[in-house]
């Protein structure tokens, strides 16, 4: 066995160590460091985990992928696509794709006995995603749309529903205006309540058969405004876009989520700066106290290091027992910290014990992120950080001298 570890191992769990004083400050740096990986791995978790929910609930309701005409630019009101220039089997078979839908949008108002608003009615088809939209679903039922009748059946977000004070079977009116400036109405039923908690989509949208905007626009049953593509995992959209964007084809254009709602995206990209700010805070303060730590172990054992020097042991040898010695001290505080932090992030993850405004934050509980090889990682770095850091004041060591230590007490 390696003499220097052997060394460490002997010093770290000898039971006289209980005993002296300096053990008290021993504890206080294993709790500090355990405290430093607490709020690390909790800082991470939050962190990931509101990108990853904030920018799966802007996908899910819109697509990842969106591929629209040109014509439709940003305009609520959906422009024919070509839809024979769109590569639909290609985009299919990657396999990166779960799902496409067909979609088409018409802003309208909606009128009852109460209230009115603006709003944009949404309209699918056979192939809507309901499995993906009843995570948003908080009243009532997706209603099925077939291209064999059409269906008056919607679904409003709950903000628009308060507001117009409209509950489940409740019937309204929603007035649209043609090219010819002639107002023309539709009289809904609404089936089913959402709630996104996203206000870019809460405010505006209603979910309705898509043969409605075919009608008022005089399209056939083949024209549509586009395509929502959905793909396996948000993370991978960067990549996938360029393959699903070759094949939109001419005079059509596809967008992601990200683009679609910029502003969000824009302060979603805040979490990455925030996150290395607080880590690197926790990571100064851990790296402090396992200095510190050093600092008194070497003061309590100078007579041991002359009894080292005095048998011929080098001064990097020393050095190197009790870097590891040090090391060790370290690695309660790291399991305890781990512990608890994960504990912590389950705890969140299935009871959502700790509540957000939705209005500023897009979701309506802290979401997490559970991801245990980023946790390793950060004990990792913890441990490489902390060992490399106490090579300086190792150096004190070189300092003391055999005989002056040995009479040292």
């Amino acid at each position: 066995m390696n003499f220097t570890w052997f060394i460490s191992k002997k010093i770290a769990f000898s039971k006289s160590n209980k005993k002296n004083l300096s053990q008290i400050i021993i504890r206080i740096g294993q709790a500090a460091i355990a405290i430093g990986i607490i709020v690390s791995v909790l800082t991470m978790a939050i962190g990931l985990g509101s990108k990853k929910a904030i920018k799966q609930k802007m996908a899910d309701f819109n697509g990842h992928i969106t591929i629209r005409s040109y014509d439709s630019n940003n305009s609520f009101n959906s422009s024919k696509l070509n839809r024979k220039n769109v590569q639909l089997e290609k985009i299919k078979e990657n396999p990166d794709v779960s799902n496409i839908q067909e979609y088409a949008t018409r802003s309208g108002v909606i009128r009852t006995k109460v209230n009115f608003a603006g709003v944009i009615l949404k309209g699918v088809s056979e192939d809507f995603d309901r499995k993906r939209f009843k995570e948003f679903m908080i009243k009532g039922e997706i209603p099925r749309y077939t291209k064999k009748s059409i269906s008056n059946e919607v679904m409003l977000s709950e903000k628009i529903a308060k507001e117009m004070k409209l509950h489940i079977d409740s019937s309204f009116v929603m007035f649209f205006v043609r090219e010819n400036q002639t107002p023309i109405y539709r009289r809904f039923t609404l089936k089913g309540i959402f709630r996104t908690d996203i206000k870019q989509i809460d405010d505006v949208f209603l979910i309705g058969d898509i043969q409605h905007i075919q009608k008022l626009n005089h399209w056939n049953e083949e024209d549509i405004g586009g395509y929502d593509v959905f793909i396996k995992d948000i993370e991978d959209l960067d990549k996938v876009f360029p393959k699903i964007e070759e094949c939109a084809g001419f005079n059509n254009y596809a967008e992601k989520a990200t683009t679609t709602f910029s502003q969000i995206n824009d302060w979603i990209r805040i979490f990455d700066t925030n996150i290395f700010i607080i880590m690197s805070i926790m990571m100064v303060v851990v790296v402090i106290n396992i200095i510190m730590v050093l600092l008194i172990l070497i003061i309590e054992r100078t007579n041991s290091i002359g009894m080292l020097k005095t048998l011929g042991a080098s001064n990097k040898q020393i050095r190197k027992i009790f870097i590891n010695y040090t090391l060790f001290i370290m690695i309660p505080g790291l399991l305890v910290g781990n512990c608890m932090a994960i504990a912590l992030l389950y705890i969140q993850k299935y009871f959502e014990i700790i509540k957000l405004n939705p209005d500023n934050y897009y979701v309506s509980s802290v979401p997490v992120y559970i991801n245990f090889f980023y946790i390793f990682i950060i004990s990792l770095v913890s441990l490489i950080i902390s060992g490399i850091v106490l090579l300086l004041p190792s150096f004190l060591i070189t300092k003391i001298s055999p005989i002056k230590a040995i009479k040292f007490q």
